[in-house]
């Protein structure tokens, strides 16, 4: 069976409690589904998935759609509209998306039917565009389950794993364009680190957002031996994950909120008053009142954190 993620060995161990963080809400990713109260009490829906909750998970568990029974499939299906793309879907996707940008089809492979033919030689770039400009385009999967549309380690649908050298992800595209033009391990870390810092997804499922985070650290570290030839440097493993926690999100893509989050909107009067209202010594009572965490993104040229809402109320005008 093909090792999808394990949380128990490296480099997912060593960062696995940045990989729950939540930057919205300063806590760690929520699970989202109550798929695992069954095996765990702690395991419900509105509360936080910590190292030790999954950690005492069997290992099998915590695994891709593709690897999850056949009515554990066809229950989220139903409940949560959960379906996945096959890699051949996400690579017509995706050149559809390139043929735009370059202005041709074809510039990382042919496709065959349900299969491809990845191109051999370096990608070349339109006249006034360069490879920097490629990596640094900024590509957004919404309700990105486990992300197949930004790094194809397997076939979502399948299961079947694919080559480095022929992964059709929005991040393999970026990482194998970094691989072509760069000649030092340093340049390598800093264009990968920038590719990793253009593309972003959401989900709301805590089990799916996991996965998805696992997913593109790992499809990074495994570049990143294709390119070093050996294991991805410590410290640059963890920058990587703090961009993986800030571009792949937990949000309720409806209202752009975090699930199950809620702060303080402030204190209202009670608009009802009542003949006891108007006694000596008696006050109004005040009512607390709690509206949704607006999610949070950051802005990696700009060096700051911005509301996702306002983002996409400022794309609209």
């Amino acid at each position: 069976m093909y090792d999808y993620l394990n949380i128990r060995a490296n480099p997912v161990r060593a960062v696995l409690s940045k990989l729950l963080q939540d930057k919205t809400t300063g806590r760690n990713i929520v699970w989202g589904t109550d798929s695992y109260r069954h095996l765990n009490g702690d395991c419900r829906a509105n509360a936080e998935i910590t190292g030790d909750a999954l950690l005492k998970l069997d290992a099998l568990v915590l695994q891709p759609r593709c690897m999850k029974a056949k009515e554990e499939q066809l229950n989220r299906t139903r409940t949560k509209a959960e379906v996945f793309t096959p890699s051949w879907v996400c690579n017509k996707m995706n050149n559809a998306c390139d043929e735009a940008w370059f202005g041709r089809p074809g510039a990382f492979n042919a496709e065959d039917g349900q299969a491809w033919h990845t191109a051999e030689s370096p990608v070349s770039f339109p006249k006034g565009k360069t490879w920097k400009h490629y990596v640094d385009s900024r590509r957004l999967e919404i309700t990105c389950g486990e992300a197949p549309f930004i790094v194809s380690r397997y076939d979502a649908a399948a299961g079947e794993p694919i080559a480095v050298k022929d992964r059709v992800g929005m991040l393999d595209r970026k990482l194998r364009v970094v691989r072509e033009n760069v000649h030092t391990d340093a340049e390598w870390y800093a264009w990968a680190r920038r590719a990793m810092e253009s593309v972003y997804g959401y989900e709301i499922q805590g089990d799916n957002l996991l996965i998805a985070r696992i997913n593109v650290l790992m499809g990074w570290a495994e570049h990143s031996r294709a390119f070093l030839g050996a294991e991805p440097d410590g410290k640059e493993l963890g920058r990587v994950a703090n961009v993986v926690c800030w571009n792949f999100w937990q949000m309720d893509g409806l209202t752009g909120t975090a699930p199950f989050a809620e702060i303080e909107a402030g204190v209202q009067e009670a608009e009802q008053l009542t003949m006891f209202d108007f006694l000596p010594g008696l006050e109004t009572e005040a009512k607390k009142t709690t509206v949704p965490v607006p999610c949070r993104i950051y802005d990696w040229r700009k060096g700051e954190p911005l509301l996702y809402n306002e983002l996409k109320e400022a794309t609209r005008l």
